[in-house]
């Protein structure tokens, strides 16, 4: 199967969620990090789907599904534990050209949802292509492990660096990558931002680049 990993911006789009399990809850609540606008479909959900949908945090109809659920989504989850009404949620979706996940059937899905390692807006996604969730969890374990929370404000400290430098070289894109490179890979900057001491590490920066202010 030839899947293409790409990152989505989901932020006030809609998504369906189809089953109110424990599958579906997960969906959901990662859904929901990722700001998008969350429609379930499902006669009973789980104790934290009720919250969610009594908190107006998703838009809950409660029945069976039905085939024009699936209009103007962007993204379909089927995560029932009926497998004949996973594949019927799978086969609209494919005839109207929405990408559908169906739980535990990867021959008919159209995307997969990698086991992703989250520090603030870095992400480390791990796909298997559904053929062992079991393994994604265990490189994802071991990821978290040795990437710890302290790279989220470093990944915030770097972004804060690119339009700087932009303005300090704006015509020499080379030299720009080649000084952000560098700084990635600085463990004493690295060691500073961890420890909250950005002030010191943006002194540091003045000071290998010989500018003025940071």
């Amino acid at each position: 199967m030839g899947f293409f990993s790409i990152a989505i911006e989901l932020t006030g789009r809609p998504c369906l969620v189809v089953g109110g399990g424990k599958v579906g809850e997960r969906k959901v609540l990662n859904l929901l990090e990722a700001g998008a606008r969350i429609t379930l479909v499902s006669p009973d959900a789980t104790h934290v789907l009720a919250d969610l949908a009594l908190t107006r945090q998703l838009v809950w109809l409660r029945r069976e599904y039905q085939s024009g659920d699936i209009a103007g989504m962007t993204l379909v989850f089927a995560v029932t534990a009926d497998a004949g009404l996973n594949a019927q949620v799978a086969s609209d979706c494919r005839q109207a050209g929405i990408w559908v996940n169906v739980a535990d059937a990867p021959g008919n899905c159209t995307f997969m949802v990698p086991s992703v390692v989250r520090r603030g807006d870095l992400q480390i996604a791990i796909s298997t292509a559904g053929k062992s969730p079991a393994l994604a969890r265990q490189l994802r374990q071991k990821l978290e492990a040795e990437i710890g929370p302290e790279y989220g404000p470093w990944l915030d400290f770097l972004g804060e660096l690119r339009p700087f430098l932009k303005k300090a070289w704006p015509h020499d894109q080379k030299r720009r990558e080649e000084v952000l490179r560098q700084l990635a890979g600085d463990e004493i900057l690295f060691r500073l931002v961890a420890r909250g001491k950005e002030e010191l590490a943006k002194e540091r920066v003045k000071q290998c680049l010989s500018l003025p202010s940071v």
